[in-house]
């Protein structure tokens, strides 16, 4: 394999590659503004200039180009280079360049969104100068309101021209241009032609520098103070890899995460600003369940309680009703309603889906499982108009917004040995006559509920597993609040088939779990803490419980309750069922092992990586 040294340090490359690009693969520092892997190669900005030398015919070492210091993002490599950053020539052109940028710069580090993570700062004090030589007055560039999501600090700007190549190579709508010339050249927009394309604000994380800016997230929170988790879109079909930034339990913003094979380096406008229903007012956070024809607050034990005896004395009623053929109610060939159906919407992990079918299984052997509705936002788009998905620069903008319905439905498969059935099938059996207890979940960002489901849900016992307020609550008779996936971990399987894990970002919302939390909480009053009855339709404890017991090995604990406070003890010991803590691992490894369907949970899903850089606060010297 070919190579060259930079810096001192050989590294390998394939042909083809710049001189910049095998820097950047091997953790090699070369300053760098204008170049970014997912657009063109301008080499406008001239602070990654390099001095090469090149092997001549007779394999001697040459200064190439006459010596001259080139930039490493448009040079290719050549077998036998030897590279220098370093070296006090292209040192000299460093401080050049930055001190050039600087001179008109704006000194508002202090109020600027971009401090903390800015190129400009970085590189001021890793390359520029310590003092500026500039004493004219600095040119003051407007501020402009370039679309509903960018503001554009424009005296911050150092041209360095991703954006504009970003809407003209990545989006093609091309709003953004550059005008002027000299210290009057600025980045603007084509009047009455505001950037509002569907993946607008990645021109923000492009930035190098404070010019571009996130309305949604100016002056909101300084970003030494963010804490960055890696996830996965949960709100389209896309599987986009994202980092939510957060700090105290909030959510502040989203960025893209790189993934050539998925989203490359971008998300879309929905998807960054998608998130807001995690923090609404209209979050559920208390179990509720009916008493006495009304809705009224409760814990979770009891809720638990309600929804499992209710939906056990509602399938008994249709099972005795059944038997008594006598009941002159009944016409020929009817019977009562008896069947469990369950719900599994596609906004849930597929964890969380497998243990809702395991619960499913343990309270009805014969349940019937079928996956939510699937929102649509119209077909898939591809960026820029013209490409095809799989061309260099495609952007698919999924139309399907379930990060997982086709997770669901291999989960679903796989437990039953059919056909998932879909909502609009669910909802005709709903009328049917064998349906007497429902177990329906949602987690969807907006109201998701149909008139048709509303009025096929008449006459059912209903258990609800939801994040917001909707009318659906109101006809429930037990309600436990779930959290939203940025709450929890799991694996969405995208549009393409790609299998996704991402971890929580930030601490449940209070009063509400996860959706696979809740279903080994049931199982476990279901089972009062013992293994569960024979003929239930599940061999042991272990399945009554996901697969995994609670950490000492048992499944309950007993509780002791004084009767009389300040009098003689005369105390009780009353068995309390305790589940196990979720754990999505875990249950990724028994989908593997306990089936085939599944294997790919053991072999294919991996956690995201994230690299950390670390940097000593003070520089050590050996003396």
């Amino acid at each position: 394999m070919p190579s060259i040294t930079i810096n001192g340090a050989r590294c390998d490359f394939t042909p083809g590659q710049t001189i910049l690009q095998i820097a950047n693969a091997n953790a090699i520092a070369i300053p760098q503004y204008c170049y970014h892997d997912g657009l063109s190669i301008v080499a406008s900005c001239r602070i990654c200039l390099v001095e090469v030398h090149a092997p001549n015919k007779a394999g001697v070492l040459e200064p190439f180009m006459g010596g001259k210091l080139l930039p490493s993002c448009q040079q290719t490599a050549s077998d036998g280079m030897v590279v220098l950053a370093n070296s006090p020539k292209a040192v000299q052109n460093q401080k050049s360049v930055m001190e050039y940028l600087l001179i008109n710069h704006p000194l508002d580090c202090a109020v600027c969104d971009q401090a903390g993570e800015c190129l400009l700062q970085d590189y001021s004090y890793q390359y520029g100068r310590s003092v500026s030589r500039f004493e004219e007055t600095k040119v003051k560039q407007p501020k402009k309101d370039l679309g509903p999501h960018v503001y554009l600090y424009a005296d911050r700007c150092i041209m360095c021209t991703r954006c504009v190549r970003f809407t003209r190579e990545v989006t093609g709508s091309g709003e953004l241009l550059v005008t002027g010339r000299g210290n009057r050249e600025e980045i603007d927009v084509f009047p009455g032609i505001p950037i509002d394309n569907p993946l607008s604000a990645n021109v923000i994380d492009l930035c190098p520098v404070g010019a571009l800016l996130d309305k949604d997230f100016l002056f909101a929170q300084r970003v030494w103070f963010l804490k960055s988790t890696p996830s996965i879109d949960g709100l389209t079909a896309s599987g986009d890899n994202i980092l939510i930034e957060h700090n105290e339990g909030k959510i502040y913003r989203f960025k893209p995460r790189a993934n050539p094979s998925i989203n490359r380096w971008w998300i879309t406008d929905e998807v960054r600003y998608g998130w807001k229903h995690v923090h609404s007012d209209k979050r559920l956070t208390t179990p509720l369940r009916r008493q006495y024809g009304s809705l009224v607050e409760s814990d979770l034990a009891r809720a638990h309680e309600a929804a499992v005896d209710g939906i056990r004395d509602h399938m008994a009623l249709g099972r005795r009703a059944r038997a008594d053929e006598s009941r002159p109610i009944l016409q020929k060939g009817q019977s009562r309603p008896h069947r469990l159906a369950v719900l599994i919407s596609p906004m849930l992990s597929c964890e969380d889906a497998f243990v809702l079918a395991d619960l499913a299984r343990f309270l009805d052997p014969q349940a019937i499982l079928a996956v939510g509705p699937v929102p649509r936002g119209g077909a898939d788009q591809v960026m820029p108009a013209g490409a095809k998905e799989g061309d260099k620069n495609a952007f698919v903008i999924s139309g399907e917004k379930a990060p997982n319905a086709r997770g669901v439905r291999r989960i679903i498969e796989a437990v039953t040995g059919g056909e998932a059935m879909e909502f609009d099938a669910f909802t005709r059996a709903l009328s049917g006559q064998k349906i007497a207890a429902v177990i329906l979940t949602g987690n969807y960002p907006s109201l998701w509920a149909t008139p048709d489901l509303m009025a096929a849900l008449d006459g059912k016992f209903r258990v609800l597993l939801d994040t917001l307020e909707s009318p659906l609550v109101d006809g429930a008779d037990v309600v436990l609040p779930t959290c939203t996936w940025a709450e929890k971990s799991g694996t969405f399987e995208n549009r393409t088939g790609a299998l996704q894990a991402f971890e929580q970002a930030i601490p449940a919302l209070e009063g509400s779990r996860a959706e696979a939390q809740i279903a080994l909480d049931l199982m476990a009053h279901a089972t009062g803490g013992s293994a569960p009855r024979t003929g239930t339709g599940v061999a042991a404890t272990d399945r009554a419980f996901g697969g995994y017991t609670a950490a000492d090995g048992s499944s309950a604990f007993v509780e002791v309750i004084d009767e009389g406070p300040g009098q003689v003890p005369a105390a009780v010991t009353i068995p309390i069922p305790r589940a196990p803590l979720y754990n999505p691992g875990a249950i990724r490894q028994r989908l593997a092992r306990d089936y085939p369907a599944l294997a790919m949970f053991g072999t294919d899903v991996k956690m995201p990586v994230m690299a950390v850089e670390q940097r000593a606060a003070v520089e050590m010297v050996e003396l």
